[in-house]
């Protein structure tokens, strides 16, 4: 096994970055350090913490001039949609906002007989591993209420993501967090594995794909850690009869393509009443055909690589299986010369597709969304439901009680009602079937993150 992680550009395939992983021994060294800091920094006030993580944020944003261009090399994404910042500072405020009342004790009596109340103590050493799609926004998710908790905190980032890990720990290390309290480490699998076996943290954090999910919990068994999966996505988006057309088209198509289609919650499939299918379809086309694929160092591109080549050689293949099995691809491929066969791909719209197809049951993760006519409801939910997966589902109508109604019935961890893509830190980010388990963000996500402890206390006679 190597040791050396390279971060391979997709710009060029050239290496943009490498590290040197760190030993075994080395890595059991820093969770020490981190164990042992653990009891100074769990001992702050809350609102000393709080403080601190908010600093933290503040110096991540300074650094946007610098990171924008850093992850249009990394991952692709095309500078012209700016950094990760404002979702990041939108997440880590609002679980600043809601720390010392979610965390505060909960008081049963308290009276001159008993004082009997829970309180809520760190978990410990918080592992995360954090993906290279959206990699400031999705370690945040964990990392700031985790220190905010009390908790020390190990990041192992993406290869893809390199340099994200570093330039976090040096932003919070500059805003006065202790060096031991967050780190940063270049780890490989192997290492991982044998660090969560051994019972180092008290939480750990995944997010990225089903067989990644499937070893974390392997490591896992029999340590009773506590696993919170983030995993594959296949999330759906149905337009109703009384749907807004404009404003769900604007709204899906971008769903599925933005960031190459390489989104957690990205819409990967969609379902129309007949009614409105061809006009859909219509302009779903003429919004697809505009895109500029290209360098995402240049500001007029607005669809750039994927992050790596062979994330693009599975959307082909699905793409080339469906077509085989009577898929009609709506988008020219002389609109996008730019496509090489590597990691720049052109987006396409597929219609004429069904669920015997991978493009409409595997996750594609890339620019390719096909587009399936219902006649009611009752398809419509059973189509939603046809899948493995179970992050998101995004309605649209205007009939508030009617996508309530069907949201009850699909099988998804978040219902959109006329939107689409986007998490919200008020509300609980979790998922269902082979998506994973756990609860991030809103008040739900410091469950996870710290363990009740319960007091009951008897007054002396």
């Amino acid at each position: 096994m190597s040791n050396t992680l390279k971060c391979i550009s997709p710009i060029d395939g050239s290496v943009f970055a490498e590290r040197p992983v760190v030993s075994k021994d080395d890595a059991f060294t820093a969770v020490g350090r981190a164990k042992k800091a653990g009891k100074d920094w769990a001992a702050r006030p809350i609102a000393e913490r709080i403080r601190l993580v908010r600093a933290g944020v503040a110096c991540l944003g300074e650094m946007t001039d610098e990171v924008v261009p850093e992850l249009a090399h990394m991952m692709g994404r095309p500078v012209r949609y700016g950094g990760e910042f404002r979702g990041v500072n939108e997440r880590a405020s609002y679980m600043a906002d809601i720390a010392e009342e979610t965390l505060k004790p909960l008081v049963i009596e308290d009276s001159t007989a008993f004082q009997r109340r829970i309180e809520r103590e760190p978990v410990g050493v918080v592992l995360v591993i954090a993906p290279w799609n959206y990699p400031y926004m999705t370690a945040i998710n964990t990392v700031a209420p985790a220190l905010i908790a009390g908790n020390t905190v190990i990041l192992k980032h993406s290869t893809q993501t390199l340099l994200v890990g570093e330039r976090m720990v040096q932003a919070f290390t500059k805003a006065g967090v202790p060096a031991d309290v967050f780190q940063n480490l270049f780890l490989n699998h192997d290492t991982t594995a044998a660090l969560i076996a051994a019972k180092s943290f008290g939480f750990v954090n995944f997010t990225g794909s089903v067989g990644g999910g499937r070893a974390i919990e392997q490591a896992a068994a029999g340590t009773f850690t506590g696993v919170g999966l983030e995993l594959g996505g296949k999330d759906p988006g149905y337009v109703m009869e009384d749907a807004n057309l404009d404003a769900a088209v604007d709204t899906l198509i971008d769903g599925a393509m933005f960031n190459s289609g390489q989104c957690c919650c990205g819409i990967e499939r969609i379902y129309v009443t007949a009614s409105l299918f061809d006009d859909f379809v219509k302009k779903a086309v003429e919004i697809v055909s505009g895109y500029k694929l290209g360098n995402p160092l240049d500001p007029q591109t607005t669809l750039g690589p994927m992050a790596n080549v062979r994330f693009a050689t599975e959307v082909r293949n699905q793409t080339a299986e469906a077509l085989a099995m009577g898929a009609k691809p709506l988008i020219d491929p002389a609109l996008f010369p730019q496509d090489d066969g590597g990691a720049f791909l052109m987006p396409q719209i597929l219609i004429g597709v069904s669920h015997d197809m991978r493009v409409m049951r595997d996750e594609s993760f890339g620019p390719v969304v096909g587009i399936m006519k219902v006649k009611d409801d009752e398809e419509a939910i059973s189509l939603m439901n046809d899948s493995d997966f179970g992050l998101t589902a995004s309605l649209w109508t205007r009939d508030l009680a009617r996508a309530a109604a069907i949201g009850r019935r699909i099988e998804t961890g978040t219902v959109f009602m006329n939107r689409a893509d986007y998490l919200d830190p008020g509300l609980c980010w979790t998922g269902c079937k082979d998506t994973g388990r756990g609860a991030a963000l809103s008040s739900l996500g410091y469950l996870s993150l710290t363990r009740p402890k319960s007091y009951h206390l008897k007054m002396p006679s």
